[in-house]
């Protein structure tokens, strides 16, 4: 009898996924992640329709180019800060498939500015969609899936929940990632008894194209993060793949509350 060639509760299979902040960067990756293990089903949600539909049509061509089976990719408007326009994204996804198994709630920006200098309205702004966003997202996953009763909930944090990133000054970003962190610890606690799981998926400094751009011409900024990082590089968004897949998956049945940290032992120094 032939063995099977992963663990088979890494598969999702017949699981639909849904991913805000997908339409490029860490959240695409993620989507990449899933077609690659077996979901079929999935809903990528981005703050232009344009721009979530051209992610799902080069997910879907992506796909059949590797000889997966084609996948049913949605392109969904969605301003994560705003719990209206979240609602009528889940309410789409809830009509073409019937169900919401994995929720990554990805949509996050950053600035730098000092603490004394930062805008009022970015401060809320960025908190607004960073830790507001992340809730909304959680929340209306965890209404469908506690119908179901199951369903596994990954809000992405950051490394930066967890230390300082210097040299540059990211005060309110440092304090949205340690809330989104401990936010999934506590609706974790909150709906244990339901089947729904939550977790934190923390990176480190990753070479998004949003990376690469920020980092033209800053050579020396670059060398910086990465002789602060014991693997001594910069992580690449699929490095993250592995993760992703193992929280959304059955393969994590049993672990809910927790944190993955994906960032080259950077927190460990």
């Amino acid at each position: 009898m032939s063995m099977p060639r992963i663990l088979p509760s890494f598969s999702l299979e017949n699981k639909v996924c849904l991913v805000t902040g997908a339409a490029r960067g860490l959240g695409l990756e993620f989507c990449r992640a899933f077609v690659q293990s077996g979901s079929n089903s999935l809903a990528i949600l981005d703050l232009k329709e344009s721009d979530a539909q051209a992610a799902a049509d080069g997910l879907t061509t992506f796909a059949l180019e590797n000889g997966f089976d084609e996948p049913t990719i949605l392109g969904i408007e969605c301003d994560v800060s705003s719990e209206a326009s979240v609602q009528n994204a889940y309410k789409a996804v809830i009509e073409k498939f019937g169900r919401v198994d994995v929720a990554v709630a990805s949509a996050g920006i950053t600035e730098n500015f000092s603490a004394l200098d930062y805008p009022t309205d970015r401060v809320q702004r960025l908190f607004a969609i960073n830790v507001h966003g992340a809730f909304f997202t959680a929340r209306e996953a965890a209404k469908h899936m506690i119908e179901q009763g199951n369903g596994s909930i990954i809000l992405v944090a950051s490394m930066s929940a967890n230390i300082v990133n210097v040299p540059q000054l990211q005060t309110p970003y440092n304090a949205s990632k340690a809330a989104v962190k401990h936010m999934a610890s506590s609706l974790a606690v909150e709906w244990a008894r339901t089947g729904v799981r939550v977790n934190a998926l923390s990176p480190g400094y990753m070479l998004t194209e949003l990376t690469k751009t920020v980092l033209q011409g800053k050579d020396e900024l670059k060398k910086h993060w990465e002789d602060l990082t014991p693997m001594g590089r910069m992580g690449n968004p699929e490095d993250l793949a592995g993760a992703v897949v193992f929280l959304a998956s059955d393969a994590s049945r049993f672990m809910t509350g927790s944190e993955i940290r994906v960032d080259g032992g950077y927190c460990c120094v």
